[in-house]
């Protein structure tokens, strides 16, 4: 993990997050109720993941019926433009579906003489998505590789490029699987390359999308197609595959549960970063749109997106990290 001022997902709060699940992903009720503050206005501007586009819109939206006067702007071009615009000092928050790598963190330091902010807003699972109508009851980690990786480091003698070298019969054995995947910019890309594909190269026949919704929209509307993307874009023209962690390993199906458990192979935390210098207090614009985002109003935003919402203590931690007393 790298060495940024980042609130850790450990072991602890992934057992009370389970205590989420067992609620039905309800909002964990030791979370306040968002109380609005005076003195808040300004502009704010997210500049980062495509991931988060959706959750950061609607935090904003729900931001502004309490602060109308407030101004939100969001461009969410893929986690690798936060860094940058953070930097820059021409972003607010910079969400990523990442963490920063060491080499960002670094020059923000060099910047900054201080390390960014992560905050984990959310959890997130990585699905491996196939047509509503493919019989695939699930994949290794090692088959996943093997279909998108051109380098295969986690082991398979063979490429896959047809359904059939899956166990599948009938019209599906000779039909070709199309790849759909995420540009280099995205942190998508990044996680599955890393964690997938065992830090391996992609196939040169990945067809790259410019977003997470076109992933799985080009996966609806091809037969052969299998693409990868995060939960929140699942839609009922596709189907999430259960995947394993080896070959003839316990298939672990994409539901939050597993998520929370860590079972599920492609679990991650989504992050807010923010350039937060310690021993300074926030700035009353970002110091109140962070504590939204932490309340019950700002994590029932990530469960209607189709995320898991974190836990009181996860974000207990986040804010405290920036100065914020929680109260809570």
């Amino acid at each position: 993990m790298n060495s940024c001022r980042l609130v850790t997902w450990t072991a602890a709060a992934v057992m009370i997050a389970s205590a989420a699940t067992r609620a039905q992903l309800k909002v964990d009720e030791l979370l306040p109720t968002y109380a609005p503050a005076q003195g808040v206005a300004g502009a704010i501007k997210s500049v980062g993941s495509d991931t988060l586009n959706n959750l950061m819109t609607l935090w904003a939206e729900a931001f502004k019926r309490v602060y109308p006067n407030v101004e939100i702007e969001i461009e969410g071009k893929g986690s690798s433009t936060a860094p940058p615009a953070l930097i820059a000092g021409s972003a607010t928050f910079g969400p990523m579906s990442r963490e920063m790598k060491q080499a960002e963190i670094d020059e923000f330091e060099r910047k900054f003489g201080y390390k960014p902010t992560a905050l984990p807003v959310a959890v997130d699972m990585l699905a491996v998505y196939v047509h509503r109508d493919n019989p695939i009851p699930g994949l290794s980690l090692a088959q996943v590789d093997a279909i998108f990786s051109k380098t295969r480091k986690r082991g398979s003698p063979s490429e896959i490029v047809n359904w059939g070298q899956l166990g599948l019969t009938g019209e599906w054995a000779t039909l070709p699987i199309s790849l759909y995947g995420r540009n280099a910019a995205s942190g998508t890309y990044g996680y599955f390359k890393e964690h997938a594909l065992a830090k391996g190269d992609f196939k040169d026949t990945v067809k790259e999308q410019p977003g997470s919704s076109a992933v799985v929209q080009g996966v609806a509307t091809d037969r052969g197609g299998i693409g990868y993307s995060g939960i929140g874009y699942k839609t009922a023209d596709v189907r999430a595959v259960p995947l394993a962690e080896t070959d003839g390993g316990t298939m672990v199906p994409a539901e939050p549960d597993r998520a929370y458990t860590g079972e599920y192979p492609l679990s991650r935390m989504l992050y807010v970063y923010v350039n937060a210098k310690p021993g300074e207090a926030l700035d009353p614009l970002r110091r109140e749109f962070i504590r939204f985002v932490f309340s019950r109003e700002g994590q029932q935003e990530v469960i209607k997106d189709g995320y898991f919402p974190v836990t009181a203590e996860i974000a207990r931690e986040a804010l405290k990290s920036v100065g914020i007393n929680p109260g809570f």
